[in-house]
């Protein structure tokens, strides 16, 4: 009866966190939706204006559109439940569209670097400066809401697609401010050679975005360990097991993949403890750890603690 409540129990989790992810999915729509808006705004603008960093700008919106687009195709494969050819979920699918998302910021701070550079040798004049700042404060608006709203609920639902996302919108909100800025500048001084300087300034600090985001994503795929924080709570969770039940640990690993994280190790125990026992002091530190970190999967071998037997597999290898 224990083991089929258990069961239940763990089912409603993975029904609810499936449930969770899937209604993550309306986010990556307002991520397109913002795109499509701004791209058309600030397009408008440097039609009107020929400012090259304006043009810049747009460009970057377009990235921003097919970065939306892709996360809401990996949103959904992640918000699948596990099957028999992936059984351990689908979470992974976000670190594909993370890492897009980071390669395609590269990419237009790349463009943005091109099209300054031409521009930074054969300065141009701005026209009807006024009416596409406007324009271009109106569509930094739009991304700045959408950016905060895509971050708050990426980290609320550690969904690092969404994060990316919101992180690029926000690149964007930063490119804007300084082609807006350098714009104001030419407008009123008449030194064009500023806006194209204001692009390549831009291009830099999106381009260290982009990294980030790109390296978090391969991180990611590369099962790195919880970060030195959560490892912490983990081994203070040991800790306390540890003195209450004088019990020992050893094997501790962790890796993350997408919302999930999946945490093993041995538990070293007396060698005349019933399996009742040992499997009750084994299940309440899965519980107590579960309960701290939502969504987790610890697996947790019972060891007794005099056999030699116990400390030949430490390692990721049984020696």
């Amino acid at each position: 009866m224990q083991q089929q409540s258990r069961s239940g129990v763990n089912d409603s989790q993975d029904s609810a966190r499936l449930k969770r992810r899937r209604a993550l999915v309306r986010f990556a729509w307002l991520s397109i939706a913002a795109s499509l808006l701004v791209i058309a705004l600030k397009t408008l603008a440097w039609w009107l204006t020929g400012s090259v960093g304006l043009l810049s700008d747009a460009a970057e919106s377009v990235v921003n559109l097919a970065g939306g687009i892709m996360a809401l195709v990996m949103l959904g494969i992640a918000a699948r439940p596990a099957d028999h050819d992936h059984q351990y979920g689908h979470d992974k699918a976000e670190y594909f569209s993370s890492g897009l998302e980071g390669a395609l910021i590269l990419i237009a701070s790349v463009g943005i670097t091109v099209i300054a550079v031409n521009r930074l040798l054969d300065p141009q004049p701005i026209e009807m400066p006024v009416v596409g700042l406007a324009l271009s404060v109106v569509a930094t608006l739009i991304n700045l809401i959408a950016a905060r709203v895509l971050l708050g609920a990426g980290r609320r639902e550690e969904s690092i697609t969404l994060e990316a996302d919101g992180h690029h919108l926000m690149s964007d909100v930063w490119t804007s401010v300084g082609v807006i800025g350098g714009v104001a500048v030419v407008a009123v001084t008449g030194w064009y050679i500023v806006d194209p300087l204001i692009a390549l300034l831009v291009a830099a600090n999106i381009s260290y975005t982009g990294w980030k985001v790109f390296i978090r994503s391969v991180n990611g795929l590369m099962d790195s360990a919880l970060d030195e924080h959560e490892i912490a709570e983990i081994q203070r969770i040991l800790d306390h097991y540890g003195r209450r039940h004088d019990v020992d640990f050893h094997a501790l690993r962790t890796r993350q993949s997408g919302a999930r994280r999946f945490i093993s190790m041995h538990v070293l125990m007396p060698g005349d403890w019933t399996v009742q026992r040992g499997h009750d002091v084994a299940d309440a530190i899965e519980t107590a750890i579960q309960d701290r970190f939502n969504g987790a999967s610890v697996i947790t071998h019972l060891e007794p603690v005099e056999d030699p037997r116990s400390y030949r597999d430490i390692s990721l290898d049984r020696e």
